[in-house]
């Protein structure tokens, strides 16, 4: 949790202080890093309100909570860090080149949590692994 904090304080820190784009690309770069995040946000935010009170940003599931298998949980199973990562990334595409060096570690670290995030949620729920095999891809469409 703490790494996780850490890394988007410095996505947000070079958002405000680092480096921009050289002037050729940095009309190009705003406007479609502000669309990705845009999309990256909405993603985020319909995924946690799917989730509703199951939602918690540990890895372990809340104990009152239920499997969420709806909406953009029926296209990958992780759609919070899916959505978390077009945000970070597009805002990192339109402020500052140097944003996205803590914006991959935090996608590796949170492709890493979504793994023993599942070990959970198959012990927590036993319908959990149907799920999974109607949902095979954990965080990218067609691709993991």
């Amino acid at each position: 949790m703490a790494l996780q904090l850490a890394l988007m304080g410095l996505a947000v820190a070079a958002w405000a202080a680092g480096p921009r784009w050289p002037s050729a690309a940095a009309g190009a770069c705003a406007v479609g890093g502000a669309l990705l995040g845009l999309a990256g946000g909405a993603l985020a935010g319909w995924a946690a309100l799917v989730l509703g009170r199951s939602l918690t940003p540990f890895p372990r599931p809340a104990r009152a909570g239920s499997l969420a298998a709806r909406g953009p949980y029926a296209l990958v199973r992780h759609p919070i860090y899916l959505g978390g990562i077009l945000f970070f990334a597009g805002l990192s595409l339109a402020l500052s080149p140097l944003a996205l060096a803590p914006t991959a570690a935090l996608a590796l670290l949170w492709a890493l949590k979504l793994r023993v995030e599942e070990r959970f949620l198959r012990a927590a729920y036993p319908e959990y692994d149907a799920y999974a095999e109607r949902t095979r891809y954990r965080l990218l469409p067609f691709v993991y």
